[in-house]
């Protein structure tokens, strides 16, 4: 029992220690907050203190610009009115000093008035004078003086024309040289490459054999159908397509790499792809007339004329390429217009169509001028443009600053050195003589000149045409090319007519 009274005791002990201690702590930490709580409240009451004192500084730095702007508005109107005062007692003493002008003005006039009539009595007397002393009347007097005076002016006014267009003529030589200058040395062209072929690669040699096919069936119906010859040699790796056409030489050898990538050659897929290949090249033409069109910002322009445009890139002039020649004639005119204060993008545009006949030639034959000339006008083409073609081959004068522009710049790009082959250009004009001689037979579908133009094959309609007329006409074509050509050596004229019967089974 006293055990239990003695740990009760205990208890109520610890109890009471703990209850004093915990009171002890909560004071401190109440008296903790305490002085926390006032020094915030310190913090807050000093920042509105600096704040209401800001805030009055501000508004007495705007009192004092306000009684400034007071003080300077008030002087600008003080200031306004002295001048006016002053303006107004300048006014009066301009007054009195114009009137003085003007009867000093008034004074003079009299004056003028009293010389003006001596002037004339003097005159009149000295008129008297060489009355009595030559014998002449006033008016015989005047037209002789005239007469006088006017021959003295010929001669006068002759000499100052002379040397005027002495000047005018230096002048103008030294301006053209410069221009000429200006226009070469802002643009370099290419050299003209006398080339007649094309070089195939080929991934082994043993694509060569397929070219040929069995019996040389292969490369003979790339030929009859390409209208090219094809060389095929000991040089390992490439074959050789050879055609003074460029566009007949580009299709025959984009078929022929397609061909033997493919893998696949014999005659059936031979015609497949020749057909399609030309489906891609017209499309080709048009995108390449369309990209220089838009290069050199000339749209609008009809698409037909895009096309040809496109087309003399296979089309070349004593070996230099048309379109090559026409885009360097385009920006020649452009430079050399720019310089003469002329329509720069008219210039361009002439350039750009003033060889666009060349794209006809080959197929409706005559001067390129005149086809250059008849499709312009039939799409509505400026009249400087036309004016352009027709007097860069002197056809007519230039009618304005654009037109001579495209003429010097058709003279300046033929005539650089390099620019032309004059060989290759009178052995392109023969072999397509040859051509043009056997397309003009009836029957004839076709006409290749081949071997360096040594050679010529006509495929002609079958049912036009029966064996023996081939063999006639075999000698009407040569002997037309003996009385017409000029050539080295002979010619071969093979006259090829075949039959063929299709059906399809359904």
């Amino acid at each position: 029992m006293y055990t239990t009274l003695m740990a009760l005791g205990a208890l109520l002990l610890g109890m009471g220690i703990g209850f004093a201690v915990a009171r002890i702590g909560a004071k401190k930490k109440f008296a903790y907050l305490e002085l926390e709580a006032q020094a915030r409240a310190k913090a807050i009451e000093n920042e509105a203190d600096r704040l209401l004192h800001d805030a009055k500084v501000e508004i007495k730095s705007q009192e004092i610009e306000l009684e400034k702007g007071y003080a300077q508005r008030y002087e600008e109107l003080e200031r306004r009115e002295r001048e006016m005062i002053r303006k107004g007692r300048e006014s009066d003493a301009e007054k009195e000093k114009a009137q003085q002008l003007r009867n000093q003005l008034e004074t003079r006039r009299v004056y003028l008035e009293e010389l003006e009539a001596q002037k004339q009595a003097a005159i009149e007397e000295a008129i008297g004078k060489m009355e009595n002393l030559a014998s002449l009347t006033e008016q015989e007097a005047r037209e002789y003086i005239l007469r006088q005076v006017e021959e003295r002016s010929k001669n006068e006014i002759a000499a100052i024309i002379r040397k005027q267009e002495k000047i005018a003529q230096d002048d103008a030589k030294r301006n053209a040289n410069y221009i000429l200058a200006q226009a070469t040395t802002r643009y370099a062209g290419e050299f003209a490459g006398e080339r007649l072929i094309n070089v195939v690669n080929l991934p082994s040699d043993e694509h060569k054999g397929r070219i040929i096919g069995k019996e040389g069936r292969n490369i003979k119906s790339l030929e009859q159908l390409l209208g090219v010859d094809i060389i095929i040699d000991e040089t390992p790796g490439v074959i050789v397509v050879s055609n003074f056409n460029l566009y007949r030489r580009a299709i025959a050898t984009r078929v022929i790499e397609i061909l033997v990538e493919d893998g696949r050659i014999h005659p059936g897929r031979i015609e497949e792809v020749h057909k399609r290949v030309q489906e891609e090249f017209e499309q080709k033409i048009y995108e390449e007339g369309e990209n220089v069109v838009i290069d050199f910002g000339l749209f609008p322009m009809h698409e037909e004329l895009i096309k040809l445009i496109g087309r003399l890139k296979y089309r070349a002039s004593y070996g230099q390429n048309a379109l090559a020649h026409t885009l360097e004639v385009a920006r020649l005119a452009r430079v050399m217009a720019a310089e003469m204060d002329g329509d720069e993008k008219l210039a361009l545009r002439a350039g750009l169509l003033h060889d666009i006949g060349k794209a006809l030639t080959q197929d409706f034959g005559g001067s390129h001028v005149d086809l250059g000339v008849e499709v312009c006008r039939r799409y509505n083409e400026h009249p400087t443009v036309i004016n352009a073609i027709l007097s860069h081959h002197g056809h007519t004068d230039p009618d304005g600053v654009e037109s001579a522009a495209v003429c010097a710049a058709d003279a300046l790009s033929a005539a650089r050195p390099g620019a032309r082959r004059e060989v290759l250009e009178s052995f392109t004009k023969r072999v397509r003589d040859i051509e043009a001689i056997a397309l003009a037979e009836d029957g004839v579908e076709q006409a290749y000149a081949i071997n360096a133009g040594r050679e010529i094959r006509v495929f002609v309609d079958a049912g036009k045409v029966n064996d023996n007329q081939a063999v006639y006409l075999s000698h009407t074509i040569a002997k037309q090319i003996e009385d017409t050509v000029q050539y080295p050596g002979e010619i071969k004229v093979n006259v090829i007519r075949e039959t063929r019967a299709i059906d399809y089974a359904r």
